[in-house]
């Protein structure tokens, strides 16, 4: 990465010489020069890459480079999550190091362990990484995996603090709401859906049972696979918090498209593809791996919807503010995406 006359000059997000001298610092056997590559996805925080000059991998977390909304981004729960999380049976990449000094690359970050692996986001990369019996195993490991991470003993990993274990819900809907009326304040950005669904949901909350960790994010191309399905390190814990559950398994059932659909959460969803168990088999394994009642689960999905669209109207004013960290693509179709959210989580409420 080499500028005019040689000399060296870090991506956006990046400050290359301050950087390279807390990894040389406090990452046990890292050394410079380092080459930072932006990674695909991650379109809240930035996530980079990091190569050494002997070929050793690391991960790097940070915020985006401006507009960061209040509560968001906090990167030292991320560490203390995938640190705490690191001895249990959920999978997740190793926690290295946190850098909380502000004055070494503007912003908070952390760094964790490099897994290979496949990130599946569209069907030609599924197509390429897993024959039909593979992705039927991956998508058993999805509900086992989040499974495993509901049955993770708060208390004993020391994230019985993580946050408040009553409530979820209401305080979801309270937090999200929020959010989302600063992103579209000044924007002249109107989504009545959004405003009706959250009056909607809040007057037909399902009472919570015991708490656990929520991931917040959960799915397919969150997730690290090996050659053969296994989930390698579940990625993202960036809204991990404790709660409820089943709001983790109504987002899955959001994200997670099947052959029929006329559409799909984010657009390009795999699952549809022949192999991939289909939603009713997901949820009927969730429900037998844990024992939970899910009879509440469409509850669930409409506020999986609602909340998708909640986050994505941040994105999509970060994108608008230019603090995506040179990633620009896809705003284009941003505004229609969260308006067709919306328009789903008033349809799957309506059903309830």
């Amino acid at each position: 990465m080499s500028g005019t006359g040689g000399e060296q000059q870090g991506p956006e997000g990046i400050d290359l010489a301050r950087v390279t001298a807390w990894l040389e610092a406090n990452i046990p056997g890292a050394a410079g020069p380092f080459r930072f590559d932006l990674m695909a996805g991650g379109r809240s925080n930035l996530t980079f890459k990091v190569t050494g000059a002997d070929g050793s991998a690391y991960v790097l977390r940070r915020p985006p480079v401006s507009h960061v909304l209040p509560t968001a981004h906090d990167m030292s729960r991320e560490h203390r999550i995938i640190s705490a999380l690191g001895p249990t049976s959920v999978p997740v990449a190793p926690a290295l190091g946190f850098c909380g000094d502000e004055s070494v690359n503007g912003r908070p970050f952390y760094v964790m362990g490099y897994v290979e692996g496949h990130i599946l986001r569209d069907p030609a990369k599924v197509e390429a990484a897993l024959d039909k019996e593979g992705r039927r195993f991956a998508s058993e490991q999805m509900v086992d995996v989040l499974a495993d991470i509901h049955a993770v003993d708060v208390d004993a990993v020391g994230l019985g603090e993580l946050g408040r274990r009553d409530g979820y819900i209401e305080r979801q809907l309270k937090r999200w709401y929020g959010q989302f009326r600063q992103s579209v304040e000044g924007r002249e950005r109107q989504v009545p859906a959004v405003d009706e669904v959250h009056d909607f949901l809040s007057a037909r909350i399902p009472e919570q049972g015991p708490a656990s960790i929520v991931h917040g994010d959960y799915r397919l191309d969150n997730t690290m696979l090996g050659d053969d399905g296994t989930i390698r390190a579940v990625l993202d814990w960036e809204i991990c918090t404790l709660g409820d559950p089943m709001a983790d398994l109504g987002l899955l059932m959001v994200y997670w498209a099947e052959a029929g659909d006329t559409q799909s959460a984010l657009g390009v969803s795999p699952t549809a593809l022949p192999g991939f168990l289909t939603r009713a088999e997901l949820s009927s394994r969730y429900a037998g791996r844990t024992g939970r009642d899910i009879s509440a689960l469409p509850f669930y999905i409409a506020f999986g919807y609602w909340k998708l669209a909640c986050i994505l109207e941040g994105v999509f004013a970060r994108y608008e503010g230019g603090a995506m960290g040179g990633d620009r693509e896809g705003i284009g179709g941003f505004g229609g995406q969260i308006d067709s959210l919306a328009e789903a989580a008033r349809r799957a409420a309506s059903e309830l």
